[in-house]
């Protein structure tokens, strides 16, 4: 089992959402964070005052899948929250030790697997 972590632009949220859908990788959390990588930093003007932003938003999607749906979801995450330009984002693979499925009480496999699979 695993934990895949991708964060992508906002405006590819959507996109990621759709392809994750097309590749039946089902049960996800997404949560709006901020952050900065490759991308060059930015200057805004606010209330007449120049300010250097350091900070990008972006969107973070945490996905549990058992060990066959990682690749599936990986290439899910590149279609759907490529654009070609840097800032695109990462994705990370963590190892998870063990998952519960609050509800029935599954264990491991059985509470990342969707329900009626």
């Amino acid at each position: 089992m695993k934990l895949v972590i991708a964060v992508v632009r906002p405006d590819k949220a959507n996109d990621v959402l759709e392809a994750l859908y097309r590749a039946e990788v089902r049960g996800l959390s997404l949560s709006r964070v901020q952050g900065h990588g490759g991308e060059l930093e930015r200057v805004e003007t606010y209330r007449g005052a120049t300010v250097k932003m350091g900070l990008t938003d972006k969107v973070r999607f945490e996905i549990a899948v058992s060990d066959e749906f990682v690749e599936p979801t990986i290439d899910a995450l590149c279609e759907g929250g490529q654009t070609g330009e840097v800032g695109d984002g990462k994705i990370f693979v963590v190892a998870l030790e063990r998952v519960v499925r609050i509800r029935t009480g599954e264990r491991d496999h059985g509470a990342v697997t969707p329900v009626g699979s």
